[in-house]
């Protein structure tokens, strides 16, 4: 199993993010913004589940590293720390998700 986490990639995109560095993709769609990154973030979920409904296993491998990639990059750009998104999960633990759902205030 690997030791490498999302907590260390959220390090990493925060690293680049700001480095400049014309080569990083990262460091560029920082520049490009939250909607060009939201936009890859929607791409990367389609194709992740469309490799999930064709049963491609690899596919739903690598596009969900994209999708988990591309959401750390939204929050990077939200400001919104990791931490702060699995304190929601790990409350959510404490009840059923139909209750925690139905919780929810409405939009």
């Amino acid at each position: 199993m690997s030791t490498f986490d999302l907590a260390r990639l959220e390090s990493i995109i925060a690293e680049r993010a700001r480095s400049g560095d014309t080569n990083s993709w990262t460091a560029k769609l920082y520049a490009a913004g939250m909607e060009k990154a939201a936009q890859k973030l929607g791409e990367e979920a389609v194709e992740t589940v469309i490799a999930a409904v064709r049963g491609n296993r690899e596919a739903v491998i690598s596009e969900s590293a994209d999708l988990l990639y591309h959401w750390l990059v939204v929050l990077n750009l939200a400001e919104v720390p990791l931490d702060e998104v699995m304190a929601e999960l790990e409350s959510r633990t404490s009840r059923t998700g139909i209750a925690e759902k139905a919780a929810r205030p409405a939009n």
